[in-house]
């Protein structure tokens, strides 16, 4: 047994000794010409290397990724629910929607047309007229075109009594054309015993646009736009 013994230590260190002879004066620069032992030992190492770096690099971006999920996940929860909201409510915001559609079409038909301008400034002189002022000035201004609208700025100064000029006040108000006063300016008349005012003020009415106008502004939009770009 003690023979046996001896013969299976003898084997095993002539095999280390041979494996390691074999690792022994290697060239770095010439790879191929390496012992088996070597080759085999340095292409496994270089697979460990390699399934090593792949496999923290692809946990490294699914990990990236899951974490952007997860950032994004809050957002798409509110996301949900407004739309949840706003699905419950669709029948209500409908109605809403009409509503304001409803109520913008009033608005519109308190503008007047091109055609109807020339009537609107009529009735603003004979607003002032029926209630007894002196027109000294009536003078329309530069029409102003804006996005939805155009708009008309009238300067006027009148004469007349305190009273007189705050009904004419209102009944501007209460034409059925949108006609709104600014700049107001009263001073009593230098020389006049009867008391009267003197009223300077800017009148502004407001109109739609025609299709050739609302086509103009859109081509002066784009053309806005690509300038900024």
């Amino acid at each position: 047994m003690a023979t046996k013994s001896r013969q299976m230590n003898f084997d095993v260190t002539n095999m280390l000794d041979n494996a390691a002879s074999q690792f022994r004066g290697l060239n770095p620069k010439e790879p191929g010409q390496w012992p088996a032992l070597p080759k085999s030992a340095a292409f496994l190492g270089a697979m460990l290397v390699v399934v090593v770096l792949g496999w923290f690099g692809v946990l490294t971006g699914a990990a990236d990724e899951l974490q952007a999920e997860r950032d994004r996940e809050p957002a798409l929860k509110a996301d949900y629910r407004s739309k949840l909201g706003q699905a419950v409510n669709l029948t209500e915001l409908r109605k809403q929607k009409l509503q304001v559609q409803e109520y913008v079409t009033q608005l519109e038909k308190q503008l007047p047309g091109k055609a109807e301008m020339d009537a609107l400034l009529s009735d603003i002189n004979q607003a002032g007229l029926g209630r007894g002022l002196q027109f000294e000035l009536f003078r329309p201004g530069q029409v102003a075109v804006k996005e939805y609208y155009a708009e008309l700025p009238i300067s006027i100064r009148i004469t007349g009594r305190y009273h007189d000029i705050g009904s004419f006040a209102a009944d501007v108000a209460n034409l059925s054309r949108i006609v709104t006063l600014h700049n107001i300016n009263l001073t009593t008349v230098a020389r006049d015993a009867s008391g009267n005012l003197s009223m300077e003020a800017t009148a502004r009415t407001y109109r739609y646009l025609d299709a050739s106008e609302v086509d103009a502004q859109r081509k002066a939009q784009t053309a806005r736009a690509g300038a900024k770009k």
